[in-house]
């Protein structure tokens, strides 16, 4: 090395490496607030709301529209943890799924461990067969096949999303250490696999495909959190926009091996 090489790489790589950290931090916190920002500021103006009611705050506004609105907004907000933990948040949990398989146990459960402080299963039914339903699965991550879920929302955070369309044979070879990323700065890696079943994604869940007939297929998503600190943070923030997300997963999944299939299903006499 030159000693003018050295001079610039001990003159600039310094402040380089600061300034790219801080631009990394910045990228993590704008994914982080919007994906995950609305569950705890939805929580902190439910907890204020009852406070606002027996002060009478809304009344203090200026016109009588805006009175109203006011007192509409704390009406709301007192009455949100009720209809969310009574009604919302039961059918988010269990969307889709059967008795049997939220009974069930799944690649990635702890078949030994203490049970879990939240449990949660999701499913779908795929008018695919399993082995064609699997490579959607096993291609999911940032940077590779997407999540199939509302890339412009996933984008707005930053995260570089773009769902694919059609199964990639370069994506299908996934096995246990497989980085799958959720932002170009943040992501996980695969924990365990069941090659055309089970994915099992580290802190994260597991998604499974399960025949359901020779032409239809099941797909499952299980979640667990452990009692405590990590069931309470997970409740409260991060459950709502993951169970909406991971919803429309399910779906995108579903829609696109249906496609596929069916295309393939109408090719075969004409190729025959």
């Amino acid at each position: 090395m030159t000693q003018l090489e050295q001079s610039i790489e001990d003159t600039v790589t310094p402040s380089t490496g600061r300034l790219a950290g801080v631009r990394k931090a910045l990228r993590i916190s704008r994914a982080m607030t919007v994906s995950i920002g609305g569950p705890p500021v939805l929580a902190a103006a439910s907890a204020v709301a009852p406070v606002a009611a027996l002060r009478r705050w809304p009344s203090r506004a200026a016109s009588p529209a805006g009175r109203a609105a006011a007192w509409g907004a704390t009406g709301f907000l007192l009455a949100l943890p009720v209809l969310y933990g009574g009604l919302v948040r039961p059918w988010l949990q269990n969307w889709g799924s059967t008795a049997s398989e939220r009974a069930a146990w799944y690649p990635g459960d702890d078949p030994v461990g203490p049970e879990p402080g939240i449990k949660i299963t999701r499913a779908v039914t795929v008018e695919a067969p399993a082995e064609e339903v699997w490579p959607w699965v096993a291609q999911i991550g940032q940077a590779r096949g997407g999540f199939y879920t509302y890339d412009w929302l996933e984008n707005l955070a930053g995260c570089q999303i773009h769902s694919a369309d059609r199964v990639h044979p370069e994506w299908q070879d996934v096995h246990v250490g497989t980085p799958i990323g959720m932002a170009p700065d943040f992501g996980t890696d695969v924990e365990a696999v069941v090659p055309g079943r089970a994915l099992v994604v580290r802190n994260w869940g597991s998604y499974v495909v399960e025949p359901a007939g020779e032409h239809r297929s099941r797909l499952i998503a299980r979640a667990t959190q452990p009692k405590g600190l990590p069931a309470l943070f997970y409740a409260l923030v991060v459950e709502l926009p993951h169970a909406v997300m991971e919803r429309r997963m399910l779906l995108g999944i579903k829609q696109r091996a249906e496609a596929a299939s069916s295309t393939s299903a109408a090719a075969q006499p004409h190729a025959a």
